[in-house]
C-alpha cells in the first residue's frame, strides 16, 4: 500500500495482463494444474445431498455446451441472453459462451417486460434462454424480429448436448484460442435506481484483473482448497458472478441455491467456509437469533454474550477472567448463532451497503469475521475490501492490487485500475459523465480515506439532502444505524429542501411476532403495530440513539410507519436489494407532506 504525490491510494499488483489472458485462459490454468480437483457441487434434485463435479468434468460439460452454441450459428462477439435464477445450469451457460467468445447479457427476474425489451433491442441479442416456460414467454412477448429461444432446464440441456455432435471438438478449441483478453465478455445493464438501465460492458481483461488482485489479497478467503463457497445471490449480479469465477479458477469448490427458502438446511448440509452476503442478511440472522432467546433472563443472557463478543473482536479484555466469559458466552449462544451458518463457515464478504460496526465486532467475536467490501457493475465487482488479517471495522478497506482510489474536491470517490469497464453500450455520453479524462471512474459515492488507506463511504452524491436551513445531510448516515433494528425493514430518510430531518420506516413482518413476544405485548398484525405507542415507542427509542451521532441540524425529527414492505415485486428495490429512493419518495408523497403539514409556516 502506498500514498501517491496526487493523494490517491494504491497497491501495487504483482501481475501484468497480457493480450492473451481471457477467461479461458484463466479457467484453463486450474485444468492443466488440478484436473481432478473438486470445483463445483451440484444439489441433488432429492434431499440435501451434493454431488461433486471436477474440473476435468465441468470442462467437458462447458466444451460440449460450447459447441451446440456454435452449431446453433452463433459466432465470437454475437450475444445471447440469461434470464435464470442462480443456478448450475446459469454458470455453465455463461462460461461455455464466454469460452468461446459469446457474449452474455444477464436479465434480472425482476426486470420489466418494457426492460427486457431495451435489454434485447440495445444489446442486438441473437437467442434468448430461460428456466421456465413463463420466462420464456415473457421475452417471446416482447421480443421483435422472431427472436429464438431456448429452455435452460435438464431437458433444455440434453437438446444442446445433442445438437454439439455436429461441431468437432478443434472448432471449438480454435474459437478458445482466439478469445483476447480485450474481447467484450458481458453487458450488465444496472437496474439502477432511476432510468433505463445502462449497459455496462466488461472484457475479459476486466474479470482476469479482478481475479488475479482478489489472489493477491484474499487468498486465505478464496483460493484454497478448503474454500467452499454457496452462492444465492442472482448471477445476474456481478457480485455472485464474479465470486464464482474466483473459486473455480482458484482451488475452492461452489455451491448453487435458486431459492433461499430452506437456506438453513442447505447451509447445514453444504457446509460453506465462507458466504457471499448483503448487509441485511447479516442483520436478519441476529436479529432472528435475539428473538429466539425468549424474553426475561434469556434475553439478559443474549445480549451480555453479544457484549463479550463485541469485547472479544475488539480485543479490549484479556486474561482468566474474559476466558471464563468467552467460555461460557459461547457455549450458551454463540454456538447457536454459528450453527444458521455452519460451524465450518469463517468469512462472509458483505457488499452493497455498509454493516454497523457493532455488528461487525459481534459477528467476528463469535468467530465468523465479516470482510466488508466496496464495488460496482462498473467495476467488476471489488475495488477496495479489508483483509482478514488488516481489517478495519466500518470501512470498506484498502484498494485491491492495481486499483487507485482518491477523493475529488467535493468529497466524491473517484478509481482507476484494469478492472474498471470498457464502458456503456451504445451510450458514449453516458461513459464520457463518470470517466474522465485521466482515466478515473467517478463512481457517484462519497467518502473519506483515512492515514492508512482505508475507505469509507458515507453515501450517494445525488442522494445529499439540502435542508431548508442549508444543512446538508447523507441520508446513510442515519440509516444504516436505523436498519439493524430487529422491528426495522428499510428505513428512508427525507427533508430535501424541508424545515428538517424526517423518515420513512417500514416494519419486518417476519420479525414482528417474535418481537412482541419477547416483550410481552399481544399478537397484532402490521397494520395495529403501525400505530402501537409501544412500537413507536420502541422505533423512538432507536432513533434517538442515532441521533446522537449527528448534529441536531441532522437528526431526524419525524417519522411515519409505512403501510407494507419494499421490495421488487412493487418496484421499490433494485435486484440487489438497495431502495430505490426516488420510487419510494414519489408513491409516498402524501405520507411525506403529512410529516411537514403541521410545521409549515
Amino acid at each position: 500500500m502506498r500514498k501517491n504525490r496526487d493523494g490517491s491510494w494504491s497497491e501495487k499488483a504483482n501481475f501484468h495482463l497480457e493480450s492473451h489472458m481471457s477467461i479461458p485462459w484463466l479457467l484453463g490454468k486450474r485444468l492443466a494444474l488440478h484436473p481432478t480437483d473438486v470445483c463445483i457441487e451440484r444439489k441433488s434434485r432429492f434431499g440435501s445431498t451434493w454431488e461433486p463435479l471436477t474440473v476435468a468434468a465441468f470442462d467437458s460439460e462447458t466444451t460440449t455446451i460450447a459447441a451446440a452454441l456454435l452449431s446453433l450459428g452463433l459466432r465470437p462477439g454475437e450475444k445471447i441472453a440469461i434470464l435464470a435464477p442462480t443456478s448450475y445450469e446459469w454458470s455453465l451457460l455463461d462460461v461455455a459462451a464466454l469460452s468461446v467468445g459469446i457474449v452474455v447479457v444477464p436479465i434480472y427476474e425482476s426486470d420489466s417486460a418494457e426492460q427486457i425489451q431495451w435489454i434485447l433491442t440495445d444489446a442486438d441479442v441473437r437467442l434468448s434462454f430461460a428456466d421456465t416456460r413463463a420466462h420464456l414467454e415473457l421475452i417471446e412477448s416482447v421480443r421483435e424480429k422472431g427472436l429464438p429461444t431456448r429452455l435452460l432446464d435438464e431437458d433444455g440441456l440434453a437438446h444442446l448436448r445433442q445438437e454439439a455432435r455436429s461441431i468437432a471438438p478443434s472448432a471449438v478449441a480454435r474459437a478458445r484460442e482466439g478469445v483476447r483478453a480485450s474481447n467484450l465478455a458481458t453487458i450488465i445493464y444496472t437496474s439502477g435506481t432511476t432510468g433505463r438501465p445502462k449497459g455496462v460492458e466488461l472484457t475479459h481483461a476486466n474479470f482476469v484483473a479482478s481475479t488475479l488482485a482478489i489472489f493477491q489479497s484474499e487468498e486465505e478467503i478464496i483460493n484454497t482448497t478448503r474454500t467452499r463457497v454457496l452462492l444465492f445471490l442472482p448471477l445476474a449480479h456481478i457480485m455472485a458472478r464474479i465470486v464464482f469465477y474466483y473459486a473455480i479458477a482458484g482451488r475452492g469448490r461452489v455451491g448453487h441455491l435458486d431459492s433461499t427458502a430452506n437456506l438453513v438446511s442447505d447451509l447445514a448440509s453444504f457446509k460453506p467456509t465462507a458466504l457471499l452476503v448483503v448487509p441485511r442478511v447479516l442483520e436478519k440472522i441476529y436479529n432472528a437469533a435475539e428473538a429466539k432467546s425468549g424474553g426475561g433472563k434469556r434475553l439478559k443472557i443474549f445480549r451480555w454474550a453479544a457484549h463479550v463478543a463485541e469485547r472479544n473482536s475488539r480485543k479490549r479484555f484479556h486474561g482468566p477472567i474474559f476466558r471464563v466469559k468467552r467460555f461460557f458466552a459461547r457455549h450458551l449462544v454463540w454456538k447457536k448463532m454459528t450453527a444458521i451458518l455452519g460451524v465450518h463457515c469463517r468469512f462472509a464478504v458483505s457488499a452493497g451497503a455498509p454493516l454497523g460496526t457493532r455488528l461487525g465486532h459481534i459477528f467476528r467475536g463469535i468467530g465468523l469475521t465479516v470482510v466488508e467490501a466496496f464495488g460496482l457493475t462498473e467495476t467488476t465487482g471489488p475495488a477496495t475490501a479489508n483483509r482478514p488479517k488488516h481489517l478495519r471495522m466500518g470501512s470498506v478497506g484498502i484498494p485491491i492490487p492495481g486499483t487507485s482510489v482518491a477523493i475529488a474536491q467535493d468529497g466524491e470517490v473517484l478509481l482507476a485500475g484494469p478492472h474498471i469497464m470498457h464502458g456503456y453500450h451504445n451510450n458514449p455520453e453516458a461513459t464520457a459523465e463518470v470517466i474522465d479524462s485521466h482515466g478515473w471512474f467517478h463512481t457517484g459515492d462519497v467518502g473519506n480515506l483515512d492515514k492508512h488507506g482505508f475507505l469509507t463511504i458515507t453515501g450517494r452524491k445525488k442522494d445529499l439532502i439540502v435542508t431548508a436551513g442549508g444543512k446538508n445531510v447523507a441520508p446513510a448516515v442515519l440509516e444504516d444505524p436505523l436498519s439493524g433494528h430487529p422491528l426495522i425493514s428499510h428505513v428512508v430518510v427525507v427533508g430535501d429542501k424541508r424545515p428538517f430531518v424526517g423518515a420513512l420506516i417500514t416494519l419486518d413482518t417476519l420479525m414482528l411476532p417474535g418481537w412482541l413476544s419477547m416483550h410481552g405485548l399481544p399478537p397484532m398484525d402490521e397494520a395495529q403495530a403501525r400505530t402501537d405507542p409501544r412500537v413507536l415507542a420502541s422505533l423512538q427509542k432507536a432513533i434517538d440513539r442515532t441521533n446522537v451521532q449527528v448534529s441536531r441540524a441532522e437528526s431526524i425529527r419525524k417519522f411515519v410507519v409505512l403501510n407494507g414492505e419494499f421490495s421488487q415485486d412493487n418496484g421499490l428495490l433494485t435486484p440487489s436489494l438497495k431502495v430505490k429512493r426516488q420510487a419510494v419518495i414519489e408513491r409516498f408523497s402524501t405520507e411525506i407532506e403529512q410529516l411537514y403539514r403541521d410545521t409549515r409556516k
